[in-house]
């Protein structure tokens, strides 16, 4: 069924920061920081929120950021939300603006999603066009599975000290056309899970020695 909803923002209306915005993602892309390190990242974050008007919150559950933005008399609040951190990767793309960090890189697009809520952020300062309150949630660690950056947000009063009707994120999805939405029913993509694995095997001897390689002498056994 068709309808009609009201539109805030086209996309057209973010054409005067589009440069802008590509340079933040290309800096962000060019000096990846990893899960619990995203100091400068952080630092980029919350001073150009700063310039915009927003009230800062610095170091939730970390190196976590929020931004807040209040107007008018409404009584809601949302939050949005953006991960922040790296992956440990050596990055071979041959990019002009590749990873200048060895073995860190933006492989799983958090570059793009920072910048696509800082983008989100200026626009909202920019129109101030609505009523109420929103949160913009800048996340440490969300590739770390088990501690993340979410679960220390959480611990450190996300919800208590921000709260929020509802709160809204996206990922990225390569190979799917640009401009193109993907929905599901239900929770999906909210999981990181981490697999630990025991190896055991005989080590060879060589000339008397304890000989240790990355080649195994016999098979392991799991």
């Amino acid at each position: 069924m068709n309808a009609s909803y009201s539109r805030h923002c086209n996309l057209t209306d973010l054409l005067d920061a589009a440069e802008s915005l590509r340079d933040t993602r290309h800096r962000l892309h060019m000096q990846p920081e990893l899960s619990f390190h995203e100091v400068a990242t952080a630092a980029l974050v919350a001073a150009r929120l700063e310039q915009w008007g927003y009230e800062v919150t610095r170091n939730v559950g970390g190196h976590g950021v929020v931004g807040t933005l209040r107007l008018g008399e409404g009584r809601r609040a949302v939050a949005v939300r953006a991960d922040m951190d790296a992956l440990p990767i050596h990055e071979e793309t041959g990019k002009p603006y590749a990873s200048a960090v060895d073995g860190a890189m933006h492989a799983c697009g958090h570059d793009g999603h920072t910048t696509m809520l800082l983008g989100a952020a200026q626009q909202l300062a920019k129109t101030r066009n609505f009523s109420g309150t929103v949160h913009l949630v800048f996340q440490p660690a969300e590739e770390a599975g088990q501690g993340s950056g979410a679960q220390r947000m959480i611990a450190d009063g996300l919800f208590e000290r921000f709260p929020c009707d509802a709160i809204f994120g996206l990922h990225n999805h390569p190979g799917v056309a640009a401009g193109t939405f993907l929905f599901g029913a239900g929770p999906f993509m909210s999981a990181s899970d981490t697999a630990k694995l025991t190896i055991r095997a005989a080590a060879a001897t060589r000339r008397g020695r304890t000989w240790r390689s990355t080649r195994w002498s016999l098979p392991p056994a799991w």
